[in-house]
Parts: C-alpha cells; sequence; structure tokens
C-alpha cells in the first residue's frame, strides 16, 4: 500500500501548475479520492500473464492452438478448478470446447442424445472457468472484453454462484433460460473466447512470423486483432518490411524463399500477388535446362505439387536468384559504406570457365547456364528482369492487405522491448571479442548499445512510413536490406549470408556462416548483466529474451544459459526446423507466481485437435517460481500508477489547503 505522505506546502506551490492541470480531470476531493482508492485495488491485484512466442515461420494452425491453449494455461486452469471431480476425458472435452468451440458444437450434437443435459453441465464448467480467469482483472476491464449480445448476462453470472442459497435459483434460471431461448450454442462460444481473452493480458512475438510456413498472413490477421500485443521485429519481418518499403533486394530474397519452400499460400493467397509474368519470363528464360539445384524443398510442404508445377517453380526460383544476386551486386556497389564488397560475388565469377574464386580459391560452379548475365557487367539486369522485379516491387508497395499487416508491424513493433525486467530482443547485441558494444556505422555516424537498437528504429520507420519529408529514406530504404543480411546487424550479425554459395558451390566449407560474438558470449551472467544495465534493467531478476537460433535438444543444447538470464525461445515452431531441433518450439508464460518455459512436441493438426481432444503435448522445462505472489504494483504499469497516485495524494493536500479550488 502507498504510504501516507506529508507534503510541505513549498513541494505543492513547485507543482502548482500540473496539479492545476490535473485538477481538470479530478475537480474535487471526492472525485480524486475515489481515483486513489481504484488506483490502489489495481495495485494490489495479481499481475496478468504475459505469454511470449517466437519464431512463428508462417505455421498459423500450431500459432492459433497455442495461443487458444496459452501455451497450457487453460488445461492448467481446469485441473485446478475440477481437481478430481471430473474425469480426465471430460476435462480433455472442456479444454477442447474453450480452444474450438463452433467445431466441437457440431460434432458433439452428432452423438450426445440429451443437449439439454449436455448445455447445463457445460455452461456451469465455463463459468467456473470464466469466474477464475477473470479473477485477476478489474470488473471494468473484464466488462470492456464482454461480448455485447451477453454482456449483462455474464456479468451476473461472473460474480454471483449457485452456493449462495440467496442466488442459487437465479443462477439456474439463467442458465435454464439460455438453454430454452436456444441460445446455448452463441453462449458457448462466448464464454469460450472470453476465456481464452482473459487467460493472457499481453502477447509478446519476438520475431519471425513470415517465411517458409503457409500463413504468415493468418497470423498477421490474429495479431492486429489481438487485444495486447506487441512484436519485436526479426530477420524475416524485416525482410517482407523491406519489401513493402520498396526496396527491391528484399522483394527478391521474399520471391526466393517462398519458391525455395514451395510457399505461395502467402504471396498468392495471402496478398494476392500475381507471379504469372515470373512464371512466363522464366519460363521462356530458362526452358529445359537442369534445374535440380532449385528444386523446391517440399517436404513439409503442406500441398501437393505435380512434376510439371514442380519444374516451373524450379524456373521461377533460378530466374528469381539471378534477379537477387544482381541487386545485391549495385546494393553493395552503392554503399561501400556497409563494408560488404566480399559478398559482389558476381563480379568475381569467370562465366567462361565456370568457376568462381572465393579466399584464394577456384571452385566449379554447379550451375553455369546464365543466359541473363553479362560478364562484362554481371550485375546489370535485362530489360526484361527490370520490369518484372519493378511490376512485384510495385505490388508489395501497394497491396491493401500489406499495408495494413506492415502498420501492425509498425505500431505494434520496434527492435527490442524492454518490459517487466525483461529485456526482448529477436536475435544479437552487436559486440567485440572483448564483450564490448561494437560500434556500427550508419550514414558516416558511429553508434553501438542501446543507441544503435534506438538508431536503427528509427530508420526502419523512416523507410517504411513513406514519407518523404523528413531524413534521408532512400538510404533507410536500402538499409532494410542490409538488416537481412549485414554482418553487423543486430538481426543477423553473422559473417556473411552464404545464399550464392549454397546454391552454387558444392564444398560445404564456404556455406558456413560464422556467428558474432553475442553467440559466444551470451553464456556469461557478467555478460547478459552489462546488456541488462545499457537499457536501465536491474540484474537481479531481470531476464534477456531471444529467438533467431533454434536450440537444438537432440543435440543437447539447453534453452536456458547464463545461470538463467538469458532464455532462447526458439525451439523448432516451423516444421522445417524440427528434423534438426527434435521438438516444435517453446513458448514461454510470465504469470503472478513467475515464469515457466514451455517446450512442445509437434502440432498435427487442427482437426485432430477437435475430433480427439488431441492438444499439443507439453513439458515445462524451467519454472522459476517468486517468493511472494507478483502484483499489478510489481509491473512496469505499477510503477506508473504509482506515481499517479502520488500526483493525486499532492492534488488532496492542494485542495485541502486552499491552493487549488474545487469545483463542486
Amino acid at each position: 500500500m502507498t504510504e501516507y505522505i506529508h507534503y510541505h506546502t513549498a513541494d505543492i506551490q513547485a507543482d502548482l501548475r500540473y496539479l492545476q492541470l490535473l485538477a481538470r480531470s479530478f475537480p474535487s476531493i471526492a472525485k480524486a479520492s475515489t481515483e486513489i482508492i481504484n488506483l490502489e485495488a489495481i495495485l494490489n491485484l495479481p499481475k496478468g500473464t504475459e505469454h511470449f512466442l517466437t519464431d512463428i515461420h508462417g505455421e498459423y494452425e500450431a500459432f492459433q492452438h497455442v495461443l487458444k491453449n496459452a501455451s497450457g494455461t487453460i488445461k492448467r486452469k481446469v485441473n485446478e478448478i475440477f481437481g478430481n471431480s471430473m474425469r480426465e476425458c471430460e476435462k480433455k472435452e472442456l479444454c477442447t470446447i474453450i480452444y474450438y468451440p463452433r467445431e466441437k458444437l457440431e460434432l458433439v450434437k452428432d452423438t450426445e442424445q440429451d443437449m439439454s443435459e449436455w448445455y447445463e453441465i457445460t455452461l456451469n464448467r465455463l463459468v467456473k472457468v470464466a469466474q477464475n480467469v477473470s479473477s485477476k482483472y478489474t470488473r471494468s476491464k473484464v466488462n470492456k472484453a464482454l461480448p455485447k449480445d451477453f454482456s449483462y448476462i455474464i456479468q451476473e453470472l461472473l460474480h454471483e454462484t449457485e452456493a449462495d442459497p440467496n442466488k442459487h435459483a437465479y443462477f439456474n434460471q439463467i442458465i435454464s433460460t439460455i438453454i430454452y431461448t436456444r441460445r446455448a450454442d452463441d453462449f458457448i462460444i462466448a464464454m469460450s473466447e472470453l476465456i481464452q481473452r482473459l487467460a493472457i493480458d499481453s502477447l509478446h512475438i519476438i520475431g519471425d512470423i513470415y517465411d517458409r510456413g503457409p500463413g504468415a498472413h493468418i497470423i498477421m490477421d490474429t495479431i492486429c486483432d489481438y487485444h495486447n500485443v506487441d512484436i519485436q521485429w526479426g530477420n524475416h519481418d524485416i525482410l517482407w518490411m523491406g519489401a513493402y518499403a520498396g526496396n527491391r533486394a528484399s522483394t527478391a530474397n521474399v520471391l526466393r524463399i517462398s519458391l525455395r519452400y514451395g510457399n505461395m499460400e502467402t504471396l498468392e493467397e495471402g496478398y494476392g500477388i500475381n507471379l504469372l509474368p515470373l512464371a512466363t519470363f522464366a519460363m521462356e528464360t530458362y526452358g529445359d535446362v537442369n534445374l535440380d539445384f532449385y528444386k523446391p524443398r517440399l517436404k513439409f510442404s503442406q500441398r501437393q505439387f505435380s512434376d510439371k508445377e514442380i519444374k516451373v517453380i524450379a524456373q521461377m526460383h533460378k530466374a528469381v536468384c539471378v534477379i537477387q544476386w544482381k541487386l545485391e551486386g549495385q546494393m553493395i556497389e552503392r554503399h561501400p559504406d556497409f563494408g560488404m564488397d566480399d559478398r559482389n560475388l558476381l563480379r568475381i565469377a569467370d562465366f567462361a570457365k565456370g568457376t568462381i574464386t572465393i579466399d584464394g580459391t577456384e571452385y566449379p560452379m554447379l550451375d553455369s547456364h546464365f543466359p541473363t548475365i553479362d560478364p562484362a557487367d554481371p550485375n546489370r539486369l535485362t530489360d526484361e528482369e527490370e520490369k518484372i522485379i519493378n511490376q512485384l516491387s510495385l505490388t508489395f508497395m501497394n497491396n491493401e492487405k500489406m499495408r495494413r499487416h506492415m502498420g501492425c508491424l509498425l505500431s505494434h513493433g520496434s527492435l527490442y522491448l524492454a518490459r517487466n525486467n525483461n529485456l526482448m530482443f529477436h536475435a544479437s547485441m552487436p559486440m567485440n571479442p572483448d564483450a564490448s558494444f561494437k560500434a556500427v556505422e550508419i550514414e558516416g555516424e558511429t553508434f553501438s548499445g542501446k543507441k544503435l537498437f534506438d538508431r536503427i528504429d528509427r530508420l526502419v520507420q523512416l523507410a517504411c512510413r513513406k514519407s518523404n519529408d523528413e531524413g534521408d529514406q532512400e538510404y533507410a530504404v536500402d538499409y532494410m536490406w542490409y538488416l537481412w543480411c549485414g554482418p553487423d546487424s543486430p538481426l543477423f550479425d553473422k559473417s556473411k549470408m552464404a545464399t550464392f554459395e549454397r546454391y552454387l558451390i558444392a564444398d560445404k566449407e564456404t556455406h558456413r556462416e560464422i556467428r558474432g560474438n553475442y553467440y559466444r558470449l551470451h553464456d556469461d551472467s557478467a555478460i547478459c548483466d552489462r546488456i541488462l544495465r545499457e537499457f536501465g534493467l536491474p540484474t537481479e531478476g531481470s531476464h534477456i529474451i531471444n529467438g533467431h537460433v533454434p536450440v537444438k535438444i537432440k543435440k543437447g543444447e539447453n534453452p536456458v544459459k547464463a545461470d538463467g538470464k538469458l532464455l532462447v525461445i526458439d525451439g523448432g515452431f516451423s516444421r522445417a526446423y524440427q528434423p534438426e531441433t527434435g521438438i516444435a518450439g517453446y513458448t514461454l508464460v510470465y504469470h503472478s507466481r513467475g515464469f515457466q518455459l514451455v517446450e512442445h512436441e509437434p502440432f498435427e493438426s487442427c482437426e485432430k485437435a477437435i475430433e480427439e481432444g488431441q492438444d499439443i503435448i507439453s513439458n515445462t522445462v524451467l519454472n522459476e517460481f517468486k517468493a511472494k505472489r507478483l502484483k499489478v504494483r510489481d509491473t512496469d504499469k505499477g510503477r506508473i500508477l504509482v506515481e499517479q497516485v502520488s500526483d493525486l495524494n499532492k492534488l488532496l493536500a492542494a485542495y485541502r489547503r486552499g491552493l487549488v479550488k474545487e469545483v463542486q
């Protein structure tokens, strides 16, 4: 509880102008006192549950299921509430109803003989779960989350109980009336969605929503409509944002990755990108030449392709690879300050011999059929290539749905976030071998540590907002590509992105991408403490939370590093990574009693979850419980509320001493 403070008149007079402004909102002692009572009550509520996810990579079914089950939070609540009073199969069915109410209702109706009894039992159980998950919040906050059609009824059920003898008949009559007026289905759906919403107070997405999986656009629709979300951009998100900003090299990379994984759903169905001109050009240019190196990786694709479709995708894939390498060469030549001249590989290839010399070693290229490359000027696009990439780039820039999604990434997103003693950023902090923060040059100035992150954050906003009245937007747009693959980018931080080598050189030694110093140093708790202090966080009880690098459980890697200071929660949401990691991702839950790091096994399908009640099998690999239950007072929001209480107490003192006049 906030202690009563005796304010000296001189202190009040020093803040008099501010207090007079505050008095406009609280014009009397009664109103100021009421607000203090309200804020003090809120400060003593349990801390809301935070949910952390990263590296979703378009796997929308698994993502949506993890959101619905709140990484096991709802199942845990059901077990706590009903314990041994319900059989395991009944608890499983109740959880499935909460996750998928519409779909589950249809199945129940096919098998249940007495729907009235089933409705009555289910509604009572849902009310109990809703009462539990709503107990962390004020009535006002809960009421704002209620569906309009059932707002009054749900309010009554949440705050009454059939155990009260005076309200027993009243409570039961509400349930009965819902059933006989044939509103039970709609009410069950409304209650289930309310439970899902209240189970999680805030959602943190620590990067990489896009690429590889088929439904990044579906995930973005969900995120844009979510009640409380923040996003820390990942390198794959920045790639799509760069394409939206008009960076043609980023556009080519987006297309190449989509074609590489046979994942055109997001492009074609999600955003309506027309790939026909690219397909026509590719078929005419690359015909029947050997395209084995460009065949899509379909092992984890959910679509079936004919041989003819695979051939066309391979042709498009090769066409876009060549366009990408040319555009990247142009970017490197335009920006010597990027320090990437060693990546201007078309310039050093010998197309007559079909070889390329890297670091003094000559390698044969696996493919030497490049009819659109002029050896005298290899980075120059042909007229047709120029036309195609310009058309595609304009489509990205002017796409209405993409504008909405990119606007969401900008308004809810940032390079990093420090919240409730947790520092979240997707990948890395550029560092020197001695663990000092690396100075990175941007437009002739050098930045390091937090200042580097803040400078990059402003550049991204400038590039994507498309307002030409501020700064050098052209540089900002070009820098979006550097963020994707530049050696000093906090979103990449490797010696190189070996795309060219992986496609065209057999020797795997050339494929190596050496990680930056952060990845070598971040297992040291003292280094993590230095980073936390740089961002103004205490070293005790704080954490750094990253994604980006899949944790390979099969090889004995651990997501918990630096004595628990650092948590890396990329465990393989993407199906393409799961054979390497051995699991299907980590999620993190931070509730009033502490942290839980949850390890998930692969999610089979929504159909299995609905029909058979198959939840994601999850194991808690870290429980970091607090000695006392955390309250709103212990959060960043709580600290703001404490300041507001202090200001209001000072206003009360000003009223009582006649320094500010009440308005009755």
